[in-house]
């Protein structure tokens, strides 16, 4: 497939295959928004289920108290549930 034909969510497919990225990163390098980022690794994740590979996510982490058991790992959360921090770190996806 060229890549000049390909969709933005089989270019972020074969990005994730390479390496691990989060969604800010993928914004930045295909131009689009981080929501927008989150809503094709989302789907990416379900076309790729049980075909050719497996989505792993590395969740998002607190960088004050390492808190890490987000109810979503496919969203940037703001802040911390558990000691309302603002430094959060993004998830980090991977396709392996």
């Amino acid at each position: 497939m060229r890549e000049s034909s390909a969709t933005t969510r089989q270019r972020i497919a074969a990005r994730l295959r390479e390496g691990p990225a989060t969604p800010s990163a993928l914004a930045s390098e295909f131009a689009i928004t981080t929501e927008s980022a989150l809503s094709h690794v989302e789907h990416v994740s379900r076309s790729t289920e049980g075909t050719d590979g497996r989505l792993l996510v590395s969740p998002p982490t607190c960088r004050e108290c390492g808190f890490s058991a987000f109810d979503d790992p496919l969203n940037v959360p703001s802040r911390c549930p558990d000691c309302k921090a603002e430094s959060v770190e993004e998830p980090a996806f991977l396709i392996e």
